[in-house]
C-alpha cells in the first residue's frame, strides 16, 4: 500500500474542481495531463538519482512534499474562491502536478527497490495501487449518498489523505526494522552503488547503464506503455462522461449513481481483479509474442466506449450502444485487461536483467508506464473535443 495511496489519493481533487463549472466538460482531461506530464520528468530524474541518492532519501523527501501540498490544499478547502475560479483552477492543476511528480518519484523508488524482492512483492505493490483506486471510488459513492455539503466532503477527503500520507511515512520508517525487508533492502543499497565492470570488479557509477536494460526489456516496456496509454485515453475523460440512456427517468440510479458506479467503481474493481490474478497466473511469459498481441487488441475498447452514450456530443452524434449494460461491460473489460496486461510486464522487467540492474530496471518500467499515461492523457483531450 505504500506505493498506491499517493498515486490514487490526489484524484480526490476532482471534488474541488467541481466548483469550476466552466471547465467541467474537460477537467478530467486537463487533470490527466497535469498529473502525468510532470510524472515523466520526475521519473527521468529518479533514474538519474538512482545511484546518487539513497532510496530512503528519495522516498522520504517525496512523501514530505506530498504532505505539504495536501495540508495547504486542505486549508484552501475552507477558503471562498468563488470569485476567482480561473485562478483556483490553475492552482489546483499546479498542486496536482507537484503531487503527481513527487508521487512518481516515490513510487518509482519503491518499485525499484521491489525489484530486489521476490516477484510476489512487486505484484502486491501493483495490486495495492488498484486497491487504493477502489477505496477512493467507494468513498466517493458513500459521500454521494451521505454528504449534504460539497465543501465538507472535500475537507473530509483531504483530511483523510493527510492521515494516510503520515501513515505512509511512519510505515516506511518502520519497514527496515523487519528482518525480512531489511535483508532485501540491504541488497538494494549495495547494488545501487555499484555494477559489474568489464574486468569483473565492482566500480561505482553515477547513472546506471541504460542500453543493457532496454536490450532486455524494450518489448515489455512498450507493452506497459501501450496498455496505460489506451486506458487513460478513455478513463476517466470519456468513461466519466457516459450517462445512462434512461437518465430522464429521474431515478437515483440513472441520475446520481450510474457514472460513479459504472465508471470509477467497476473500473477499479476490475483493475484490482486483473492485477490480483497475476499472483496465481502469469501467462503469457516475458518473451512470448502473445503478450504484445493481446496489448494491441485493447485498442478496440476506445471506439467501443466512444459510441456509448457519452454527453455532451458536439461533432459525432451517433450513439451505437443504447443500453446501459454496454458501457458497464466495456469498462469492466478495460479495467480487467489493464490490471492483468499492465502488471505482467511490470513484474517481468526487473527479473529478466541481472541483479545489479534490478532497481534501475524497476525505475525504467515505471517510466514506460508514466510515459504511456502522459501520451494517453494528451490524446484524451483531443478525443473529448472531437466527440
Amino acid at each position: 500500500m505504500l506505493w498506491t495511496i499517493n498515486i490514487n489519493i490526489f484524484k480526490s481533487i476532482k471534488l474541488v474542481l467541481l466548483f469550476c463549472f466552466c471547465f467541467q466538460d474537460y477537467f478530467e482531461s486537463y487533470l490527466a495531463i497535469a498529473s502525468t506530464v510532470p510524472s515523466v520528468l520526475c521519473l527521468i530524474l529518479n533514474y538519474v538519482l538512482v545511484n546518487r541518492l539513497s532510496p530512503r532519501t528519495r522516498i522520504l523527501s517525496s512523501l514530505a512534499v506530498i504532505l505539504v501540498v495536501f495540508v495547504v490544499t486542505t486549508i484552501l478547502v475552507k477558503v471562498d474562491m468563488s470569485s476567482c475560479t480561473m485562478e483556483f483552477f490553475v492552482v489546483t492543476l499546479v498542486s496536482v502536478a507537484i503531487v503527481s511528480g513527487a508521487s512518481n518519484l516515490f513510487s518509482g523508488s519503491v518499485f525499484g527497490i521491489s525489484g530486489h524482492f521476490p516477484m510476489r512483492i512487486s505484484q502486491a505493490l501493483i495490486s495495492g495501487q488498484a486497491m487504493g483506486g477502489t477505496l477512493s471510488a467507494v468513498a466517493s459513492i458513500i459521500d454521494l449518498a451521505a454528504a449534504k455539503d460539497v465543501t465538507d466532503s472535500a475537507l473530509a477527503y483531504f483530511l483523510t489523505a493527510d492521515v494516510f500520507i503520515l501513515l505512509c511515512i511512519i510505515t516506511y520508517l518502520l519497514l527496515p526494522k523487519l528482518e525480512y525487508s531489511r535483508h532485501y533492502m540491504l541488497a538494494a543499497e549495495c547494488s545501487s552503488s555499484a555494477i559489474i565492470n568489464e574486468g569483473g570488479g565492482r566500480a561505482k557509477v553515477s547513472v546506471p547503464p541504460l542500453q543493457p536494460i532496454l536490450a532486455k526489456t524494450w518489448v515489455l516496456g512498450l507493452s506497459v506503455f501501450y496498455v496505460f496509454c489506451v486506458s487513460i485515453i478513455v478513463f476517466p475523460a470519456v468513461s466519466s462522461g457516459i450517462e445512462s440512456v434512461n437518465k430522464d427517468s429521474g431515478s437515483p440510479w440513472t441520475t446520481t449513481y450510474f457514472t460513479p458506479l459504472s465508471s470509477f467503481f467497476l473500473y477499479n474493481v476490475a483493475d484490482f481483479c486483473g492485477r490480483q490474478a497475476t499472483a496465481w497466473l502469469q501467462v503469457p511469459g516475458p518473451t512470448s509474442r502473445v503478450l504484445p498481441a493481446l496489448v494491441l487488441c485493447r485498442s478496440a475498447l476506445v471506439p467501443l466506449l466512444l459510441f456509448c452514450n457519452y454527453q455532451p456530443r458536439g461533432h459525432i452524434h451517433t450513439v451505437l450502444f443504447t443500453h446501459d449494460a454496454y458501457p458497464i461491460v466495456f469498462i469492466c473489460l478495460l479495467g480487467l485487461s489493464n490490471g492483468y496486461l499492465g502488471t505482467l510486464p511490470m513484474i517481468y522487467g526487473p527479473k529478466v536483467v541481472s541483479r545489479d540492474l534490478a532497481e534501475a530496471t524497476g525505475v525504467v518500467m515505471s517510466f514506460f508506464l508514466t510515459l504511456g499515461l502522459a501520451f494517453g492523457s494528451a490524446f484524451s483531450v483531443l478525443i473529448v473535443h472531437f466527440i
